[in-house]
């Protein structure tokens, strides 16, 4: 058995630092300030749980030439150094006076000339994650030098993914289909919902898992009424369709994936919106090509479980996976984004059940320059039964 390698070597950020060059060089950008987790980790590999903490602003800056430099608290110098990244700066944080922003300012005064312009992510799913006072200060210690947009640089790279991105992602859906097979083990009618909940966390962890940061679900007669609800002690019951949701991460890389089962044997009404909702996803994976949009998977699977036109809360019906749960774009009528080969995408159909409840299913796919890979296995037209 081959073991699983974790991290990446250090060619594969050099090849992300020189794309994000030329694609800078391009839209005349002489450095980019990232500030978020998913941003510094894409750079520079810097992988750590301490972000739960929101305490302390962590940077890294990009120049038009040569290699990142972290900005950083002095609390993450010695796993910074780990990484390929050589240039690391500190302080002691968290300061109240100065948390960083001289330290931050100089060093972008030093790879940025007068004049120039320095990209920050601004579009949809972006964050500053610093103190608003403190990035007003350092707009003004950067005169005449302008913080503008990024243009996208770091979301279009992140889109595609490397194949060493792809062995990680494959091995967090093969964690979890696992854990969702040994379901039967831990639900049962009588079971009550959050027992069911950590119980699955436990055969996450258990099947390889390194941490589970994301769970949901539902739970009802003929269905459930969210997605989103935390689990209550509400005791499984014959005739209820229980969801679970899984978003599991192995070496900084999700899954994100469900499953229905039905409590005894199912209706009539839930069977068959289960045999629908997997039709819709797999119309959805048989246009799933480069040079579809995002928008044509979103027709084809809304036109399976939405043919009336009536409209759904979710929204969206999947988006982009990778370094973080969700991930643009978004399947949406409204985005035409093109598909390209390497792309990770989940398809999350829903529909509305007679009795007003709902059921979604998701799966995980990839796209290739043929036909699409399911990373999820593919969950058959007959809801599982417990």
């Amino acid at each position: 058995m081959t073991s699983l390698v974790r991290g990446f070597p250090d060619a594969e950020f050099q090849t992300r630092t020189r794309r994000a060059q030329a694609l800078m060089a391009e839209n005349d950008l002489a450095a980019l300030l990232l500030t978020t987790e998913a941003e510094l980790r894409y750079y520079t590999g810097f992988l750590t749980r301490f972000w739960e903490s929101p305490t302390r602003p962590w940077f890294v800056v990009l120049p038009a030439v040569g290699d990142p430099i972290a900005v950083i608290p002095s609390i993450g110098a010695h796993l910074m150094r780990q990484t390929w990244i050589t240039d690391v700066r500190c302080w002691q944080a968290p300061d109240y006076t100065d948390d960083g922003i001289t330290l931050l300012a100089d060093t972008l005064m030093e790879v940025a000339p007068q004049g120039t312009r320095i990209g920050i992510a601004d579009q949809m799913e972006s964050s500053l994650r610093m103190p608003l006072a403190n990035f007003r200060q350092l707009e003004s210690m950067l005169a005449p030098r302008e913080i503008v947009g990024d243009c996208s640089v770091t979301r279009r790279l992140r889109l595609v993914k490397s194949d060493a991105e792809l062995t990680k992602i494959k091995t967090a859906t093969a964690i979890a289909d696992r854990a969702f097979d040994r379901v039967p083990e831990i639900a049962q009618a009588g079971t009550a919902l959050a027992q069911v909940f950590r119980d699955f966390q436990r055969l996450c962890l258990e099947e390889g898992a390194d941490y589970v940061p994301y769970l949901a679900g539902g739970l009802g007669q003929d269905g459930y009424g969210d997605v989103i609800s935390p689990a209550t002690d509400t005791p499984l019951a014959a005739g209820d369709v229980l969801m679970l949701d899984t978003g599991l991460v192995w070496d900084g890389y999700f899954c994100d994936f469900d499953r229905n089962f039905s409590v005894g044997p199912p209706s009539a009404e839930v069977s068959k919106a289960h045999q629908q909702l997997i039709t819709a996803t797999r119309a959805a994976f048989d246009l799933a090509r480069p040079g579809a949009l995002m928008s044509d998977l979103f027709h084809a699977m809304n036109a399976c479980v939405n043919p009336q036109a009536t409209g759904s809360d979710a929204g969206r019906l999947g988006h982009g996976l990778g370094m973080q749960l969700t991930e643009w774009p978004s399947i949406i009528a409204a985005d035409h984004t093109p598909l390209a080969a390497g792309m990770v995408l989940t398809l999350e159909p829903g529909i509305i059940l007679p009795n007003g409840r709902i059921m979604v299913h998701e799966e995980n796919i990839v796209v290739t320059d043929g036909t699409p890979v399911w990373l999820s296995t593919p969950q058959p037209a007959e809801i599982r039964v417990i």
